[in-house]
């Protein structure tokens, strides 16, 4: 039974949410970081399991097998995991927030029934396919396009840069099915593995996050039956804005895990580095650095939890969520990159795990939004307002 009152937690089952989150990291994921990590190794088996424990399927209802919790919820158990390993904290992320939930807010009955059960339970991994080559944040410029032929549409193009481009058993696919740089020229597609003309391209070789498979996703002639359309034909790209505001909360919450889990481990370092006869938290030079670090990880929590907050209750989230992505993300670049100056010689080795969260922030301040577009998001909303 679900621990979700009226889409509101109590502490006490959000405690419970975050000890089994952060129990199944530590017994499930830190024992193999590196040895992913080196490897580029996606461990699908991995998310197999998390989907017997719901963390694939946080925001679905229980009546398509989900496991019917908020933000508030998705928020910790995305903070939990990335505190041990941001590559799994994202691909846990894209598959919840991208792919499962555009299908979920947009998918007729027959869609949900069909695909969320699957992608709750983790039988099935989802990717979430907007970016192309040529187009990043410019997405009104995309080439992939759908043509109309009968009762399909027939798919040409390509997306790169896709969490579970290889691996995902289905992808969400934006298209352009107009006029370019028409915002009502594009179609959301549910397409699956196996389909005759898409196929998997180029495996990314990443500074960081590199247990997260990011690929591209080729579509050559690949039909498209048009039940498989998400929502109407010509909102896609306006669906892809909505999908984007919750994705960036899980961003922020991915940045919240790896900036904590930086953090901590520079703190229990400088207690027990000595130097000069004492711990080196000792001196102020670094203790300063753990009091910056500390007090923008409190106001990077703040802003993700207020964005979850404003999620779960309907209301309008664009500007928060933009600002939780933005501050959140370039506070794990900055608390990471201390952490490696207060390990010292260390941090630069992969004994170590400084380094790792180091490599592992950048991405945080540039996918789903670069930081300059959440400038753009915000500066936008406080002009209008």
């Amino acid at each position: 039974m679900s621990v979700l009152t009226k889409n509101v937690i109590s502490p006490e089952n959000l405690a419970l949410i975050r000890e089994s989150a952060r129990d199944f990291a530590e017994t499930h994921i830190r024992p193999h970081v590196m040895e992913w990590d080196e490897a580029q190794h996606f461990p699908k088996d991995t998310f197999h399991e998390m989907g017997q424990y719901g963390f694939l399927g946080v925001l679905v209802p229980e009546e398509y097998g989900g496991a019917g919790l908020n933000y508030q919820a998705y928020i910790t158990i995305i903070e939990e995991i990335a505190k041990v390993c941001g590559s799994i904290g994202l691909s846990v992320a894209a598959h919840n927030s991208l792919c499962t939930n555009h299908i979920l807010m947009f998918g007729t009955e027959e869609q949900k029934q069909k695909y969320l059960p699957r992608l709750a339970a983790g039988e099935w991994i989802g990717a979430w396919g907007l970016t192309e080559p040529n187009t990043g944040s410019d997405a009104g410029r995309m080439r992939c396009v759908a043509e109309k032929d009968g009762e399909y549409y027939v798919l040409n193009g390509s997306k790169n840069f896709i969490t579970h481009g290889k691996s995902g058993e289905v992808a969400v696919v934006i298209a352009r099915s107009g006029e370019l740089l028409d915002s009502h020229g594009m179609t959301a597609f549910v397409v699956e593995r196996g389909t005759p003309g898409f196929s998997a391209g180029k495996k990314e070789n990443k500074l960081g996050m590199r247990a997260s498979e990011t690929a591209e996703m080729i579509f050559d002639n690949c039909r498209i039956h048009e039940s498989q359309i998400l929502g109407e034909v010509g909102e896609g790209f306006i669906q892809s804005m909505k999908i984007l505001d919750g994705g960036r909360i899980s961003i922020a919450a991915l940045s919240l895990g790896i900036a904590k889990g930086a953090y901590e481990a520079a703190l229990q370092y400088a207690k027990e580095r000595e130097q000069f006869g004492k711990s080196i938290s000792k001196f102020q030079a670094i203790s300063f650095k753990l009091a910056d670090m500390a007090t923008e990880i409190e106001a990077s929590e703040l802003l993700t939890r207020k964005a979850g907050d404003l999620k779960d209750a309907h209301e309008p989230v664009t500007k928060v969520s933009a600002m939780a992505k933005y501050f959140a993300s370039e506070t794990a670049v900055k608390v990471s990159t201390e952490g490696v100056q207060i390990f010292g010689g260390y941090g630069f080795t992969k004994d170590f795990p400084a380094e790792k969260y180091y490599r592992d922030a950048k991405l945080c301040t540039i996918g789903e939004g670069t930081s300059e577009i959440q400038k753009l998001v915000i500066s936008r909303h406080l002009l209008r307002d």
